[in-house]
Parts: C-alpha cells; sequence; structure tokens
C-alpha cells in the first residue's frame, strides 16, 4: 500500500495556516463565526475552474419558533488566490445547528463571509431548505468579481 502524505506539525508551505485539517474535531452548534473557516493558496490561479460544495444535512433555527429549518447549502465559486479548506468549512455550516436566524439572512451571512475569506471571481450561495408548514423556501446569494474586464465576467457567467 503506498504511504499517504501527511502534514507534520509546523510544516510549511501549502498547508501553512490550517489548523482544522488533520486535529481533532471540536464542533460548536449555535455561533457561525468567519474566524472557523479557512483557506489554502490556489494552485492554479490563472485558470478559471468551478468548485462545488454540497452540504445536504444543513440545519439551523427559527429565531421565532425555535423549529429546525432543514436544507441543503450549495455552494459554487470560482476560486482567485484562495480556495475553501472543505472541514473548516463543514464546522462553520455545523456551528448554525443551535443558532436562530431566518434563512434569507444565513445564506446571505454564508455568502458574505465566504466572499470576504477567498475574494473568488465568481460565488454563488443556495439555500435549499425542506418544506416547513406547506411552504419550500429557497434563496440564492450570486456574486461576480465587477473588477475584471466585461469578456471576463461573460465568460465566467458560462460556468454555470
Amino acid at each position: 500500500m503506498p504511504e499517504r502524505p501527511h502534514r507534520k506539525k509546523g510544516e510549511s508551505g501549502a498547508f501553512s495556516g490550517l489548523s482544522k485539517l488533520g486535529s481533532p474535531t471540536v464542533y460548536k452548534y449555535s455561533e457561525p463565526e468567519r474566524a472557523t473557516l479557512e483557506a489554502f493558496p490556489n494552485r492554479y490561479p490563472e485558470r478559471d475552474y468551478a468548485v462545488t460544495f454540497e452540504h445536504p444535512e444543513f440545519t439551523s433555527l427559527c429565531p421565532l419558533t425555535g423549529q429546525p429549518d432543514f436544507g441543503l447549502i450549495r455552494v459554487r465559486y470560482v476560486p482567485g488566490e484562495r480556495c475553501l479548506e472543505s472541514k473548516s468549512f463543514k464546522l462553520y455550516l455545523t456551528a448554525f445547528r443551535d443558532h436562530g436566524s431566518f434563512m434569507e439572512s444565513l445564506t446571505n451571512k454564508i455568502a458574505e463571509d465566504l466572499q470576504t475569506l477567498l475574494s473568488p471571481r465568481r460565488l454563488t450561495v443556495e439555500g435549499i431548505f425542506n418544506a416547513r408548514g406547506g411552504t419550500r423556501i429557497s434563496v440564492r446569494v450570486d456574486y461576480l468579481d465587477a473588477a475584471l474586464a466585461p469578456e471576463r465576467l461573460e465568460a465566467l457567467r458560462g460556468l454555470w
């Protein structure tokens, strides 16, 4: 069996600054914080490519009734200089479990936190929530880096 590469404590390079990956997992369930999110250098910053994360077991609470809201959080982005580290993203989303927030607010918070961390070329965050009381709610937040040239923006729009 081939040896798996692993990160050694104190190792620098592409993994420096990542504290969640390879460490014991500590879950927080009530206060999603931007600081939980981590990123690593994009090895292909000259190329436009799409990355998709889907978290089908998302849970939060209605801030008025305290009842749970279940749904899928889908994130698609075109990286700039940084890529999202997946374990930190999972821990970040888990922190919404006991957090009271309307679906529209939390979807926008996720988009805002990712935009701040990653400075992506394009980002879409979708909250697709299970029906409660007979009504299904979906929220979509889109971002395109307006500093890019018009032809580049058009190409990014074509990725999804």
